[in-house]
């Protein structure tokens, strides 16, 4: 399949002209990551995550447009857009889906701890065709799989550096690349990615780095 990378923790998958979007939030180009889609998974409510006025255009505009989400994500764009309803869909961890051609199965359930007095929200990750491995805002490692292609939440309020090394390593894909990177600098990223690249590399996982925009078979 083709995926394809934007700002931030967005991706695009593309396989035989099918479409499924993941993660289409306010820091990325949801307008470009949603054209033609047939399906979006959302990981989790926060809005770097869902841009809920573009998902909701999109829902309104593609009358064929399918969203899947926690359930509380999903019960917010049914307020949003009450005609989609039907095409709303909940999902809980450890669930097995057929999306937009695609095989999905969902792991996780919460989001990474932030801070005691920060409520921890629903989280769920996906692994697409038992390839790629989107997990929002979590280090859940999927268990009874091995994952071919990780998506690397490379920073953010919640982690810090050794536990995004130790999430890949635990995982040991051949291959990963970097979301949840729109909060680093040049300099920030260059640290980050160097101490994945290298440590990864140790336990199988050969990192790579792509531009927002840039698209890579896998």
């Amino acid at each position: 399949m083709k995926l394809t990378k934007f700002t931030h923790a967005c991706v695009r998958l593309e396989k035989d002209g099918r479409v499924l979007v993941l993660d289409p939030g306010n820091f990325s180009e949801t307008g470009e990551a949603l054209a033609g889609a047939e399906a979006v998974l959302i990981t989790h409510e926060h809005a770097d995550h869902i841009d809920v006025p573009a998902v909701a255009g999109a829902l309104r505009s593609a009358t064929d447009l399918l969203l899947y989400a926690p359930a509380g994500v999903a019960d917010q764009m049914r307020i949003e857009v009450p005609e989609a309803t039907a095409r709303i869909n909940a999902v809980e961890p450890g669930t097995s889906l057929d999306v937009a051609g695609f095989a999905v199965r969902s792991f996780g359930g919460q989001h990474a701890l932030i801070h005691p007095q920060i409520p921890v929200v629903a989280n769920v990750g996906y692994l697409i065709d038992d390839n790629v491995y989107h997990p929002g805002d979590s280090f859940i490692v999927p268990d009874g799989i091995s994952v071919k292609t990780l998506l690397v939440p490379l920073h953010a309020p919640w982690s810090k550096s050794a536990e995004v090394v130790d999430f890949v390593v635990s995982v040991r894909a051949p291959r990963a690349f970097q979301i949840h990177d729109g909060l680093l600098n040049d300099n920030g990223l260059r640290v980050v990615e160097g101490h994945v690249k290298r440590i990864g590399a140790k336990y199988g996982t050969e990192y790579n780095h792509l531009r927002a925009g840039e698209s890579v078979e896998v």
